[in-house]
Formats: C-alpha cells, sequence, structure tokens
C-alpha cells in the first residue's frame, strides 16, 4: 500500500536503502498473485502472469518515476498494446497525466474523426489505491470545435467560459479515452497538454520524488494484480454468463459512466463453443471482448478478439450472434481463444437507449456447425 511520507523521511528512507527494499518485497508479494489458490496452473496461464506484473512496472515506472511532475505535465499512456490491466478495451487508446488542484491547464489539439472523445479528472493517481473516483467529466459532443476541427480544452477548479473540465482540490489525474469504431478509417485526435497561465517548469529531483515514485509504482502492480485476480476468481461463479456488472464498482475504479458493464469468466473444451446472443438497442456504441485470466485482452494486434458496433454482422432482425471458439466455425462473428482453455471476457453497452442482457450458451462444435448450416 502506498504511504505518503515527509522529505525528511523520504530521505532517510533513500540513504539507508529502504525506499529500493520495499519496492523490490512489493514486486515480491505480487508474484504470489500468480500461484496463489485459484490461479489458474497451466504454463501459459503461468507465463502470461510473470509477462502481465513486466508489463504493469514498466508502465508504472513510466508513469510514476519519468512523467510524474504536474508543473511539466505530459499525456502518457498506463495502457496499450502491451500493457494491459482491468478488461483494457480494444476499440480505446487511453491517455493520462499528473494534474495538481491548485494549478490550471489546457488541452490543445485536434478533433479528429475519432467516434468517441471523452476526458476525465480523477480523484489520487493509479499508484496511491482506494479507487479514483471522479472529479469532473466532458466530452467531445458537448464542446464545440473550430470549423476544422481544432479546439481548446480549460481545466481548472474554477468554471471557464467555452470548453471546461472541473476538478477539485483533490484532483490528481487526467483520463482522455479515445474509442475507435472503423480503426482503418477513423483519424484520431491530436492532443497537447500544458499549464494554462506559465510555462512547464520541470521540478527538481528529490528523495521524495523518487521515493513516492518506486513506492506508487509497486503499489500499482500489487494493488492492481491482486484487484484483478480477486475480480477474476469471482467471475468463475458464473461462468459462460454474462451478467451486468456493478454501476457503483465500475465508477469507483475509473470507468465511463455512460457504459453499462457485463464481466465474467470464460472456459471452454476443446470441442467447445460459447454462444452470445442480444439484441441490439439504439446506442453509440458496443463491444465485446476476450481476456485471459489476468483480465488483459488478448492479443488484438494480429487477432481477432474483439467485435463491436461496426465491425459486426448482424442477424436479420438486427440482433448480434457471437461465437467464442478455438478454431474458425465458419461464423463472422468468431472471437479467437488465441490458444487459451480459460480467461475473463466483458461486453459493454455504450450509450444504449436500454441495455439488454446478452444470453450465453456452451455447445459443441458439431452442435454449432449444423446450427449454422440451417436457414435463417
Amino acid at each position: 500500500m502506498f504511504v505518503e511520507r515527509t522529505a525528511e523521511e523520504s530521505e532517510q528512507r533513500v540513504n539507508d536503502g529502504r525506499l529500493w527494499e520495499e519496492f523490490c518485497d512489493q514486486l515480491k508479494l505480487a508474484g504470489s498473485i500468480i500461484t496463489r489458490d485459484g490461479a489458474p496452473s497451466g504454463p501459459l496461464d503461468r507465463a502470461e502472469g510473470y509477462r502481465y506484473l513486466s508489463r504493469m512496472l514498466r508502465a508504472a515506472l513510466e508513469t510514476f518515476v519519468e512523467n510524474s511532475d504536474p508543473l511539466a505535465p505530459s499525456l502518457g499512456r498506463v495502457v496499450h498494446e502491451t500493457a494491459k490491466m482491468g478488461a483494457d478495451n480494444p476499440d480505446n487508446r487511453y491517455f493520462n497525466a499528473p494534474l495538481r488542484g491548485d494549478r490550471d491547464y489546457v488541452i490543445r489539439g485536434n478533433r479528429g474523426s475519432v467516434h468517441y472523445l471523452a476526458f476525465a479528472t480523477q480523484v489520487g493517481h493509479y499508484g496511491k489505491g482506494g479507487g479514483m473516483p471522479p472529479t469532473g467529466y466532458i466530452e467531445a459532443k458537448d464542446m464545440a470545435f473550430e470549423p476544422d476541427g481544432s479546439f481548446e480544452l480549460i481545466i481548472s477548479r474554477q468554471r471557464h467560459p467555452g470548453n471546461w473540465l472541473p476538478m477539485t482540490d483533490e484532483t490528481g489525474t487526467l483520463i482522455i479515452r479515445q474509442t475507435f469504431l472503423d480503426h482503418a478509417n477513423e483519424v484520431p485526435a491530436e492532443l497537447q497538454l500544458g499549464l494554462l497561465d506559465e510555462a512547464a517548469r520541470p521540478s527538481p529531483l528529490t528523495p521524495q520524488r523518487i521515493d513516492q515514485g518506486l513506492s506508487q509504482s509497486s503499489a500499482l502492480v500489487l494493488g492492481a494484480a491482486a484487484l484483478f485476480a480477486s475480480w477474476a476468481e469471482g467471475f468463475q461463479a458464473h461462468t459462460n454468463q454474462l451478467p451486468e456488472f456493478s454501476a457503483e464498482t465500475s465508477r469507483a475504479f475509473g470507468g465511463d459512466p455512460n457504459i453499462t458493464y457485463y464481466h465474467s469468466y470464460w472456459r471452454l473444451e476443446a470441442d467447445q463453443a460459447l454462444v452470445i446472443e442480444t439484441p441490439v438497442p439504439e446506442c453509440d456504441a458496443w463491444n465485446f471482448q476476450l481476456n485471459n485470466h489476468w483480465m488483459e485482452s488478448l492479443d488484438y494486434r494480429y487477432f481477432t478478439i474483439h467485435v463491436n458496433k461496426h465491425t459486426a454482422s448482424y442477424e436479420p432482425d438486427g440482433s448480434v450472434r457471437i461465437v467464442v471458439a478455438h478454431v474458425d466455425p465458419g461464423h463472422p462473428n468468431w472471437i479467437n481463444t488465441c490458444g487459451h482453455d480459460r480467461g475473463t471476457m466483458c461486453f459493454r453497452w455504450v450509450r444504449a437507449a436500454s441495455t439488454p442482457q446478452p444470453r450465453t450458451r456452451v455447445v459443441t462444435l458439431a452442435e454449432l456447425a449444423a446450427e449454422l448450416q440451417r436457414p435463417a
């Protein structure tokens, strides 16, 4: 757990080496999550578990040691193609930056053509634990843009005319989500973050900053690994089903308030398929994704492990059927398990007029083949 320390305490910890010992101890403790009771024991799951910890550590050090100064903020990516956690959305490009509640900031850039663009401020930081409830939120549909797509967004405690993202004294983090439907053709937003009325002036490196940075880094690795492992273990109570996830829990951990989530666990034998069927309401977006046990999305760079509103093929009545299987069953909405026999999964409705419960059923590949051959 992250602990705030005084400058004098941090200086002593740097001098006697305790900060490094505790950093390593936290990482060692995180490693025990991979082998604890309830974790899968297969070699693929274990190997991915240790890679997962290394990925989180890499992202944490970039965030809390290299890009931790709110007086010289820049946009970074804690979560991306090779650093994943918490059922990271393959349709999203996430950015984050440190903020201070007693400063004003500005984002300048161009809207691009990405389907969905949203900005949020949140309490605290990823590595401090205790959740990250929102302190402000605005999305592109509520903003004004110039004809060429350029814009300016002020981030401050006091209301500003024009585009304004609120924050409070407790704000510590900026989160930006860009959601794509058509990855091949949509243009991402161009974004630059800076202080509003002053030039960036990096704070000097101090024992307190490096103590805090390393403590937050190890706390993120341990905390996120423990949290999402516990979620995955809990999801096994409704394996191969998709119940609605708690909206309160989602918001507490930084989930988008416009999204209804369905988190669960999946497990399939070699000759089985998981069929997911649902009517599709009027909505801004939806998607389904497959993850490993550690709640990392599978490798969407090379394999079809998710489907969304744009990429899906629909049934004649407008509903959608998704098929999760180890081999291609000849269905256009096939989700590849990428050699896994278990893991977590997530379905999302985004700004939906209604939120129908996705129906699930497990069938054999032979049963599925016969079903797909029948006329609609």
